[in-house]
């Protein structure tokens, strides 16, 4: 609410004659939740894969369908998740995508063989992918002001932002408390509230009837989406050069070239490529995807580094995590929400991926004899700081000015480029640091006797590669926000209290 001049009552509670909804901050409550529980499900099962590997019998070379089913459903799906929004309404495909989660987590939390959790967890991503877009596309459309706008996304990129690392902690403390498969279980009770939450609160225009499912956009884009997440998810067990992995580059590259072309000419196009060809939105794609190809693999790498190599308990390594969570909600919420209005994005994304840069190089200074306090927490603070300055503007910039009937499927858009960055992070700086780790073992291994100092030292060499090729990343993030993103603040020759308006191409 406003306050007006001196002398003036106060400006009048807005209602829905407004055009603003009176309950949208409780409604931002339920999309924040929802969008928790999707973030959170990438990584929550990560620390209880040792747990649910013994339990299910999985061999080495299967318990990664566990999180890579998850992803690949995810970010291969989202487009079409994205326009089935669209099409039948967000609020209704909100609770469709929520009721659809929580069957799926409590099907794999009873899974009692490996197949089973693989499909549950497949089940789980494909209703993310409905319920992801249908939550930012509902946030973009209930928050219209300038000034509430930006609070309302400085929440939800700190939950989009720190949800991965709270994911550690849960699954730290539901593994070693409970068991591992709680780490499912815990989405039922979390999609129920959600659902009541969204019926009780949260509206929403009624579904574009006139929007058509793209069909063959469907299956060229989803199809290349997952060859490419899937060619990358096996190039660490098989390698870069193994005639499966460049088979799965190759139909990807392909699929996707069709999928452009076909989207040319669609009468009804799954991605319609104004969206794309926009300069701003097309940086800020780019700049999440490569933002989040450090940050998983910096995930992956910490993970084992504060277990195998400084003993930590599941639940110990993902309190540690704990600093970096509030970094980024302090960047998101504390300074990018309370600037974005007044500055233009890229100032704030910039600096965002430079300090993330400057966490990452910290940490390749780490050794075996590394201590938390000292090394790791100082590189941790920078990291999260720069994430939540880099994930707010991004979010607010790619979805802002977007017609109504193709806020779906651009949010859809930003949600792809998080989950193809996360999975493509964790497959290529994995792949780094396993070769470093053998050639720093290979060069320095004498005799047996030497055997438990160099094995150690090799694998945290070939963490440290790994995270000074994720700061170069997160620098090509910083230069690619610099260049291409030339938005002005969204208050910038408007009112402050003037609605953002939505451009239709």
């Amino acid at each position: 609410m406003s306050v007006g001049r001196t002398g003036e009552p106060p400006a009048a509670p807005a209602t829905p004659a407004d055009g603003a909804d009176p309950h949208r901050w409780w409604g931002l409550v339920v999309i924040a939740l929802a969008q928790l529980m999707v973030v959170l499900d990438a990584t929550i099962v990560n620390i209880a894969l040792p747990s649910a590997q013994h339990a299910l019998h999985m061999s080495d070379g299967n318990r990664q369908w566990v999180i890579t089913a998850y992803t690949l459903a995810f970010g291969g799906l989202l487009l079409l998740g994205g326009r089935i929004a669209d099409l039948i309404g967000r609020r209704r495909g909100f609770v469709i995508g929520l009721a659809g989660f929580a069957v799926a987590s409590a099907l794999g939390g009873a899974a009692t063989g490996s197949g089973m959790l693989f499909g549950a967890r497949a089940l789980q991503g494909a209703f993310a992918a409905l319920l992801a877009p249908s939550a930012l596309s509902l946030l973009t459309t209930t928050f219209t002001d300038p000034r509430e706008r930006g609070k309302a996304f400085g929440i939800y990129g700190a939950l989009a932002g720190s949800g991965s690392a709270i994911g550690f902690i849960v699954g730290g403390l539901l593994t070693e408390y409970l068991n591992w498969r709680w780490c499912l279980y815990v989405n039922v009770p979390i999609a129920i509230a959600a659902v009541l939450g969204a019926l009780a609160l949260l509206h929403d225009r009624p579904g574009h009837t006139d929007v058509r499912l793209d069909v063959p956009g469907a299956v060229l884009g989803c199809g290349g989406l997952v060859a490419i997440v899937y060619g990358f998810s096996e190039a660490e067990p098989r390698g870069w050069t193994d005639p499966l992995v460049l088979a799965l580059f190759a139909a990807g590259v392909l699929l996707l070239t069709a999928f452009v072309r076909w989207q040319a000419r669609a009468p009804s196009p799954l991605l319609p490529l104004h969206i794309i060809r926009d300069r701003d939105r097309a940086g800020c794609f780019l700049t999440m995807m490569l933002a989040v190809i450090g940050m998983f693999g910096l995930f992956l790498f910490m993970t084992y580094y504060l277990q195998d190599i400084l003993g930590y308990s599941p639940v110990r390594a993902g309190l540690a995590f704990l600093p970096l969570t509030a970094a980024i909600i302090t960047g998101s919420t504390q300074i990018s929400a309370r600037l974005l209005h007044r500055v233009a994005p890229r100032l704030l994304m910039v600096p965002g991926m430079l300090l993330a840069a400057a966490g990452l190089l910290l940490l390749t200074r780490m050794t075996v004899h590394s201590t938390y306090t000292g090394e790791i927490l100082p590189a941790l603070l920078l990291l999260g700081l720069g994430m939540g300055l880099t994930f707010m503007p991004v979010f607010a910039t790619a979805t802002s000015g977007v017609a109504p009937r193709d806020a779906g499927v651009t949010s859809a858009t930003v949600n792809t480029s998080q989950q193809v960055g996360g999975s493509i992070g964790t497959a290529l700086l994995n792949t780094v640091a396993t070769t470093s780790s053998a050639g720093y073992i290979a060069a320095h291994l004498r005799s047996p006797a030497g055997r438990a100092t160099v094995v150690p030292a090799g694998v945290v060499h070939g963490y440290t590669v790994a995270i000074g090729w994720a700061a170069v990343v997160m620098l090509l993030a910083g230069l690619v926000a610099g260049l291409m993103v030339t938005a002005e603040a969204p208050g910038y020759g408007t009112p402050a209290d003037a609605p953002v308006p939505e451009s239709v191409p």
